[in-house]
């Protein structure tokens, strides 16, 4: 007979979410102070915007701590708080008119690349990284959508369509356009 060994999950900040349900001010900004920074970063990658992004991080812990009775714990308080700042980070941009990019009939996914790394210093990596990061910021915004929820956010394509209300395909093709533009894009800049 095998022996299973089944792990309970424990979130460490169970305690303070507890304390939030009791409307205790001060775990409410203790968790605010553990979740705004990520938090705001997930906003601004999906907004673009930065006064919006804040407006966003904002109206999501006012949700959230509105919303903990719907929290059941069966997943880290981070990541159904991410979700909470996701959907409004999207109802944002559908405010605002939210237009894809128009499709061509193709709907494939460009070639991965391999990833390589040489033994660049500390200075040139991050240089790098922030030309990166203002190259998605001029993306089209369903191109940097697309892109942000499945690359940085995780979401695969079809939550993706589900939360944009687009077909699986659109997502997979806006993904693999994002991808390519922001290569131009890099590469217009010297990145490579």
């Amino acid at each position: 007979m095998e022996a299973h060994s089944y792990t309970a999950y424990l979130d460490i900040n169970a305690p303070l979410v507890e304390r939030c349900r009791l409307h205790d001010r001060v775990a409410q900004a203790e968790i605010y102070r553990r979740y705004s920074k990520a938090m705001f970063n997930a906003a601004l990658r999906i907004c673009g915007d930065y006064a919006e992004a804040e407006d966003v991080l904002q109206e999501s812990f006012v949700s959230a701590f509105k919303e903990l009775a719907s929290y059941k714990g069966d997943s880290a308080f981070g990541a159904w708080l991410k979700r909470i700042v996701v959907n409004k980070s999207i109802n944002c941009l559908r405010q605002r008119r939210l237009a894809l990019v128009p499709l061509g009939e193709q709907h494939h996914e460009a070639p991965a690349e391999a990833d390589t790394y040489s033994a660049e210093d500390e200075a040139e990596t991050h240089y790098r990284a922030d030309v990166l990061r203002r190259c998605i910021q001029e993306l089209p915004e369903g191109y940097r959508v697309v892109l942000t929820l499945y690359l940085l956010e995780g979401y695969d394509h079809l939550e993706i369509a589900s939360i944009l209300g687009i077909t699986e395909s659109t997502s997979k093709s806006q993904y693999s356009r994002a991808r390519v533009r922001l290569r131009e894009l890099a590469a217009s800049k010297g990145v490579n």
